[in-house]
């Protein structure tokens, strides 16, 4: 079958024949019909990770899909051939840029019925990542305030809606080009991330969703309330990650070293810093498509291109420019 895939890091995307998954007990087959791209993507092939996230080379790239069911193993029990399903393959077992890929039963769900199989690709990396950022990790409750950076982003998009179904006092960054949009999913407060400096303008909030790092973090811990918290999905990576990814005492020490600034800055100002590497997970998305499907959420896919434009479409992430997710679509 065709595939795009990595053969070495930092090189770009090919075009290979690779042979068919083999279908486990527990995994499901399923033609893709749509996967999404993400900077995740572009910073496994880029091998960023690959201190944690060991993949033997070559390897099929891509994380989210959207399909239809083939074939099902033997012990598989909530999926049946014909079904239209969409997830995210969870780490080690990634390759979603393929014409076919045998997933863990456990990481799908049923596809929401209201949604187009482009838009059901955008959402389980995106959806998942503000599902565990607000309900897991920052058990966001009704009245509270939440900032969500980057919010016209693949990441932002959800999380401003979600945030708002949980109750939130929603602000988020945008362009001034992006203001209307962001307003449109919910964000009541929108600072021009170009014009304004949004430390200066916030306080008092509760929960920090960055997608930036960097100094946007560190201006992220001024705005919040004592006690609050700062999750971060671009780093750095903090203890309670070495641990959760079973990372040996070395890397364990490194990754202390890396977020030790920051935590200890947080510290100071009395707030918490929690990193978040998103995990798969058939359950939450299946509480998402309900959210989905009552119109709570909706996915927002700026950009659709065909199978064989996805090595230039990955590309072109870094520049922005487009509105929620860039989506390839079958062969």
């Amino acid at each position: 079958m065709k595939a795009f895939v990595v053969k070495e890091y930092k090189a770009p995307l090919e075009l290979a024949e690779v042979p068919e998954p083999h279908v486990g007990e527990h995994d499901v087959l399923v033609q893709v019909r749509a996967a999404s791209l993400n900077p995740l993507d572009e910073k496994v092939r880029q091998g960023e990770f690959k201190q944690f996230l060991q993949y033997e080379l070559p390897f099929v790239l891509g994380h989210d899909l959207a399909g239809t069911v083939v074939e099902v193993g033997a012990g598989v029990r909530g999926f049946k051939p014909g079904e239209e399903v969409y997830g995210r393959a969870r780490d080690h077992r990634i390759g979603t840029f393929a014409e076919r890929i045998a997933v863990a039963e456990a990481d799908l769900a049923l596809k929401p019925a209201s949604i187009s199989m482009e838009e059901a690709a955008s959402l389980p990396l995106v959806a998942l990542t503000a599902w565990q950022a607000l309900v897991e990790k920052g058990q966001v409750k009704a009245g509270q305030q939440v900032l969500v950076h980057a919010g016209a982003g693949g990441v932002g998009s959800v999380a401003i809606q979600l945030a708002k179904h949980l109750g939130a006092t929603v602000a988020t960054t945008a362009s001034a080009s992006n203001a209307d949009f962001v307003r449109g999913l919910g964000a009541d407060i929108v600072i021009d991330y170009r014009t304004e400096d949004f430390a200066q303008v916030l306080s008092g909030y509760d929960l920090v969703l960055d997608s930036l790092g960097g100094k946007n973090l560190e201006k992220s811990l001024q705005v919040l309330r004592p006690g609050g918290k700062a999750i971060g999905i671009s780093g750095p990576p903090d203890p309670a990650f070495a641990r959760e990814a079973g990372l040996n005492a070395v890397l364990r020490i490194a990754i202390a070293g890396l977020s030790s600034g920051i935590r200890r800055k947080a510290r100071k100002l009395g707030v918490d810093y929690e990193f978040l590497f998103m995990r798969a997970s058939g359950d939450q998305l299946r509480e998402i498509t309900a959210l989905v499907d009552k119109g709570v959420i909706r996915p927002v896919v700026g950009k659709v291109v065909p199978f064989d434009e996805a090595p230039a479409a990955l590309d072109a992430l870094e520049k922005g420019g487009v509105r929620g997710k860039a989506v390839i679509t079958e062969i």
